[in-house]
């Protein structure tokens, strides 16, 4: 409960006097007293109190009010007024939090436009301010430094202009300053040197981004002596848990971040391809045992292909010692597939294709090579469409299913695929007898003979000989990727071939000729009636055709 004469201070801050109101807002700061701390509060009242240009609460504001508080605020580029003048009066703090307000504001600027301005003109100071708090040695004002440094590089190599000024024209919240003297790169110093002083410093988000550039500049060494401190603190942290664990645990991935996860995986596979003497093969194991636990599906797969000892091909590897555990493999393996990964489920064929596995299963491989195949791996499109076509005297349809496992993996750039497709299947190519019998079509004929229209406008799409064309049962024909021609039960000189349908526009016509077929017997017995009548119907219609050319054809 307030004291007397903190009731006292309350009515005169109210009633507006400045002193009062600094030293309710310095009560509310640090508590005591009978009032609680509250920096909001305190915040609210130092404010008012630097309005009456009170330079104490300025101070005060820049000294304790983190830059939490000050987004909370309703106010809180107004309050970058304040922080100003508390760095101006040599409060180094106060210049981090101006730049984090002002660099990190632009959400808020975009739905108050009136606010703008303000921050065109903090924008230069809170530059020189974050500078010297990054020279002065301030860790967390070295990251941002470098943070902003990378938006700059990355806004000179790709301008981005996303916000519109109040004159209508685009302006980015992020560009630099006009005069940078004091600013970014007056000293010369680049991103990944102000990166590495916060590194240094202890900052984590900076040892992590030090670790994601030397990977992507694929330089092992470099990555793991920076990465692998971090990786074994994670690990020294959860170990107790791994050693609890022996299956995937949603508890253990709420807890490790998708940053720890990736930084133990690669970290194992850094190591996996160094593979010299120095590496440690023990401890990638537990970095992968940790990162798979925690439900990863990345690293359970390079777990499952460890154990393994193959690489993502199924390809034997000479990384690790000793024989393969294809009992700890399959787990993990099937772990990564049931969580997306077509590679665990190739990797799985592969495993059990194998002479020296004892539990070798071709029925099993062939089920774990669909899975992948369904879900996009081209090399077992490759295998599924091969199988399929050299087991096609087993089932009458295995070539269809060759025909489209090919398609998906020549789609993919595989010319194996491609290549064994143009061997299998035909590309539409239409024959004279069509061409000019589609010439003849008039508007009065199509009327009356839909049917036989139809049959001309399939033969010209996919290249049909006239029996073909004729005879062909569209509500069987049509397999979504190919056109089964095989018209051998009524003429039996022709042979059963496969028609792919490669263009949109084949697709649509094909869809409209066969909702014409859908409720219509194509035999003998429906409507169109055997060949023989179909061919009189035919030279009835169109006496102008060009017999020889579809004898030739035919």
């Amino acid at each position: 409960m307030a004291k007397r004469e903190d009731l006292a201070i309350i009515r005169a801050a109210r009633a507006g006097q400045g002193a009062a109101q600094l030293a309710l807002g310095k009560r509310y700061l640090f508590g005591g007293n009978g009032l609680p701390q509250s920096l909001p509060t305190a915040l609210h009242w130092l404010d008012r109190a630097a309005q009456q240009q009170e330079a104490e609460a300025w101070i005060m504001i820049g000294s304790h009010i983190p830059l939490e508080i000050a987004r909370g605020a309703s106010n809180p580029l107004d309050l970058c007024t304040w922080y100003e003048r508390a760095f101006d009066a040599g409060v180094m703090q106060a210049g981090l939090v101006l730049a984090q307000l002002v660099l990190n504001c632009n959400a808020l600027v975009h739905s108050h436009v009136h606010q703008r301005p303000a921050l065109k003109a903090f924008r230069e100071k809170a530059m020189k301010a974050l500078a010297a708090a990054a020279h002065a040695g301030i860790a967390e004002a070295q990251w941002l430094l470098a943070q902003y440094s990378s938006k700059l590089d990355d806004a000179k190599a790709t301008p981005k202009l996303d916000h519109l000024a109040d004159d209508g024209h685009e302006v980015d919240h992020f560009a630099a300053p006009k005069e940078q003297g004091d600013g970014i790169g007056s000293d010369g110093g680049s991103t990944l040197e102000w990166t590495a002083r916060a590194a240094n410093a202890g900052v984590m988000q900076a040892q992590y981004s030090l670790a994601q550039i030397s990977w992507d500049d694929e330089d092992m060494s470099v990555f793991l002596a920076r990465a692998l401190p971090l990786a074994r603190t994670v690990m020294q942290q959860y170990s107790a848990s791994l050693l609890q664990l022996h299956t995937p645990s949603d508890a253990l991935a709420r807890q490790l971040s998708s940053e720890q996860l990736l930084l133990l995986t690669r970290c194992a596979q850094a190591l996996m391809a160094i593979a010299d003497a120095d590496a440690d093969l023990n401890e990638m194991q537990q970095f992968l045992e940790l990162a798979a636990t925690a439900d990863d599906k990345v690293a359970q797969l390079t777990l499952g292909l460890w154990y393994a000892r193959m690489d993502i091909n199924g390809e034997r590897t000479t990384v690790g010692t000793g024989s393969a555990n294809y009992k700890k493999a399959i787990r993990w393996l099937t772990a990564a597939g049931e969580r997306g990964s077509a590679d665990a489920w190739y990797a799985l064929s592969q495993i059990y294709l194998k002479s020296e596995f004892s539990q070798r299963n071709l029925v099993d491989m062939l089920r774990h090579l669909e899975h992948a195949a369904e879900m996009g791996h081209s090399t077992a499109q490759l295998e599924c469409g091969v199988s399929a076509w050299r087991n096609r005297r087993e089932k009458l349809n295995n070539d269809v299913q060759a025909v489209y496992w090919l398609q998906k993996s020549a789609a993919q750039g595989r010319e194996e695929a491609q290549v064994l497709l143009e061997k299998i299947a035909d590309y539409p190519e239409a024959m004279a007898w069509a061409l000019n019998a589609k010439q003849q079509l008039s508007r009065e004929l199509i009327n009356s003979y839909p049917f036989l229209t139809a049959r001309i406008e399939l033969a010209v799409l996919f290249g049909l000989s006239r029996p073909e064309a004729l005879l062909l049962d569209l509500n069987q024909a049509d397999r979504g990727h190919c056109l089964v021609v095989d018209i051998r039960a009524d003429y039996a000189r022709s042979k059963r071939r496969l028609v792919l349908i490669e263009t949109g526009e084949q697709r649509q016509s094909l869809d409209r000729i066969v909702r014409l077929f859908e409720d219509v017997d194509c035999g003998p017995n429906g409507p169109e009636g055997n060949y023989r009548q179909r061919v009189y119907r035919f030279k009835a219609a169109l006496p102008k055709a060009d017999d020889d050319l579809e004898l030739a054809a035919a």
